[in-house]
């Protein structure tokens, strides 16, 4: 990791649900999942993490693809690409149905709210990763999830556009949190193609329970909210959510 970014950052392994991966920790205080987008753990993605600690919170950053520190450039985004479309772990393409992956991560953000205590963990996903949080939902200790520009499955066709990457099971675990109380926090650029129409899905699924942050596009390729093309509000109304929601 170039320029110290991930300097004081603690690494392990962590196995459960079949998957095995490396995590980076660091920070005190209530306990926040970071999942990486493509093509993985980047500087920038390190940077926004940072962030979370120095508002006051206890990061997990899973690495779940791709060489920590590299720039999202040329062939290695490609080749991450090609690894999310491949691997068993993530449903790339198909509907109405819940990544491997977010059992995994679940048992994970058991850990981290049994390592933090508190009301409860956040969550926040991005790109590929966005819906995870939802997943992470099906658990009572995920009470601030944050979906930064959700991009599963990838929207080929109007189906897919529109599909929240859960089982109908799941969907509706996550539609009864939201009616207890459990806000979601949701960010786009709102001519990003890849996040599809799931954020309209979400608005009848959840109804005022889900909060839209919907920035402008500047131009084509605008996409990574809090990384490649960061917007400093919106970091700072994620940090925002989070203090509000686990009493930062």
């Amino acid at each position: 990791m170039s320029d110290g970014l991930l300097a004081g950052w603690t690494t392990s392994r962590f196995a459960a649900e079949g998957f095995d991966h490396q995590v980076y920790w660091r920070g005190e205080g209530p306990g926040v999942l970071v999942v990486h987008e493509i093509p993985g753990l980047t500087p920038l993605v390190a940077r926004f993490a940072n962030d979370v600690v120095e508002a006051g919170f206890r990061v997990a950053m899973p690495n779940l693809f791709g060489t920590p520190g590299k720039q999202p450039k040329g062939l290695y985004t490609l080749r991450s690409f090609g690894h999310v479309c491949v691997s068993k772990e993530f449903t790339t393409f198909a509907l109405r149905q819940t990544s491997p992956v977010v059992g995994w991560l679940r048992a994970l953000g058991k850990q981290l709210h049994a390592e933090c205590g508190g009301q409860g963990i956040g969550a926040l996903g991005m790109c590929f990763s966005g819906g995870f949080a939802l997943g992470l939902m099906l658990d009572a200790t995920t009470i601030a999830p944050v979906l930064s520009q959700p991009s599963m499955p990838f929207p080929l066709g109007r189906e897919r556009a529109a599909d929240l990457n859960l089982s109908p099971a799941d969907l509706a675990v996550v539609k009864a949190r939201a009616e207890a109380g459990c806000d979601v926090l949701g960010l786009r650029f709102d001519q990003d193609k890849a996040t599809g129409t799931r954020f309209d899905t979400l608005s009848k699924l959840l109804g005022d329970r889900f909060i839209s942050v919907e920035l402008p596009s500047t131009k084509r390729t605008d996409h990574s909210v809090l990384t490649e093309q960061r917007d400093e509000q919106s970091v700072q109304r994620v940090l925002e959510f989070f203090r509000q929601r686990l009493d930062v």
